[in-house]
């Protein structure tokens, strides 16, 4: 499918940035083309931290040193400007060989045409750590072509070391405590017997993987089979409100407090007991408290939870479908390192578990401590019943923008939930119109 710059800035919901071609990452020596062992020059995008940035170079030196005639070109970016380097390089067909796949763009980069089809016929690439079922499910279109590099899941991290000092625990897993009314009884309880300036929860109603539970136990979606909004206003209205009753008893941050509904959790982590939000989080977050002990928890349940709404999140990544064919060999081997070697573990554990069952056994040899909780409820999700989750539509690049102008309206502007909520769905909806 050939796409020009117009459409996909439309596909991908960033229109109007007006963006320039970023540079593309800090160059290795080596030339681009030339199989057959002549040099090679991989490009490989991706994104994150400097810690993550650091940690990815460091196991990437390992793949050079047993493919001496290849080298690894870095594009790495913070997640919103990589988006937006995407975005240009799609339109002037200068994508990485190798990237990562942000979750609000798998589809608009699919209709894009960017991704290289039946990756499982790339002799190089050692697929044999995935089951047949694992493969099926990472199809786009019954196409191999991308394939997860790890999975995580939300979850309730909480502040063990706050329950601890308050001498209380959590409702038990299973109980009626431990539903959605149960949970926020107990946080109104609990700020109303806490150190000033402590409370229950931080306010993040707009954690998309927390709120995608919410709605699967509710027998509602985040998108549907056809690429539409998949909730209702009684999904997204009944959340809000969730949110809008613990705000207005006291018992989360104020807007103010965290700096926006996307909660800094610099500002929010010693002040709250708790927070929602993805699994993986919580390596990267303990080390900013190290005072404080955190654990981890599946998500409140619905006493009539819909079957199968348990899910995990995977972060897909891709070879582009425009590689020069001598380089493609080459990076079927960096893939397959990417998913399958040791050196790749601690790396890929920043974005979640890794997503075969050997190489998920084998990272708790080399996690931390809170990596280990990250990985045991990964772990304990995989093995639930999960009914098809499907990916964000093409069209549907800036509806967490959205989602948060719609919690500002509610919390700063007083607007009713309920008409707040079918706003957003109309938004969100229309967007994604646009374009199909």
């Amino acid at each position: 499918m050939n796409i020009d710059r117009r459409t996909f800035l439309a596909f991908s919901g960033l229109a109007g940035l007006g963006l320039g071609l970023a540079a593309c990452g800090v160059s290795q020596p080596g030339t681009s083309g030339a199989g057959g062992g002549g040099e090679v020059s991989l490009r490989y995008g991706w994104w994150g931290n400097t810690i993550r940035q650091r940690a990815y170079e460091t196991a990437f030196e390992t793949f050079i040193a047993d493919h001496p005639n290849v080298t690894v070109q870095p594009e790495f970016a913070e997640y919103a400007a990589f988006q937006e380097r995407m975005t240009t390089q799609i339109a002037g067909k200068t994508v990485p060989d190798i990237f990562w796949i942000a979750s609000a763009q798998v589809m608009s980069y699919y209709k894009a045409g960017i991704y290289h089809d039946d990756l499982d016929k790339i002799d190089t690439l050692d697929l044999s750590n995935f089951t047949p079922e694992q493969i099926e499910l990472f199809k786009i279109d019954g196409k191999l072509n991308t394939l997860p590099l790890a999975v995580t899941a939300p979850v309730v991290r909480f502040n063990e070391t706050f329950l601890a000092e308050a001498g209380a625990a959590l409702p038990e897993e299973g109980s009626a405590g431990w539903s959605w009314n149960g949970l926020a009884e107990f946080l109104i309880d609990y700020t109303k017997d806490a150190p000033e300036g402590r409370v229950g929860i931080a306010h993040n109603a707009q954690q998309d993987l927390t709120f995608e539970s919410w709605l699967r136990q509710h027998g509602q979606q985040l998108w549907d089979e056809d690429g539409n909004v998949g909730f209702d206003v009684d999904g997204l209205g009944g959340w809000l409100d969730w949110w809008e009753k613990l705000r207005k008893a006291g018992a989360t941050l104020s807007l103010s407090e965290q700096e926006g509904p996307g909660m800094e959790w610099s500002l929010a982590g010693d002040k709250t007991l708790m927070t929602f939000g993805n699994a993986n989080h919580i390596a990267d977050h303990a080390k900013m408290f190290p005072d404080y002990s955190f654990e981890l928890r599946g998500m409140p349940m619905l006493p009539d939870a819909a079957a199968g709404h348990t899910f995990g999140f995977m972060n897909r990544l891709a070879i582009y479908s425009g590689i020069d064919p001598t380089r493609l060999a080459d990076a079927g081997r960096f893939l397959s390192f990417n998913l399958n070697h040791e050196a790749m573990l601690t790396p890929t554990l920043s974005l979640g578990a890794p997503v075969s069952g050997k190489q998920l056994e084998a990272a708790f040899e080399v996690a931390s401590a809170d990596e280990q909780k990250m990985l045991r409820i990964v772990q304990h999700n995989n093995a639930q019943e999960s009914k098809p989750r499907y990916e964000a539509p093409a069209g549907t690049g800036t509806w967490r923008n959205i989602m948060t102008r719609t919690i500002e309206e509610i919390v700063l502007g007083g607007m009713p939930v309920m008409e707040a909520s079918q706003r957003m769905i109309d938004e969100v909806q229309r967007e994604i119109d646009q374009v199909s």
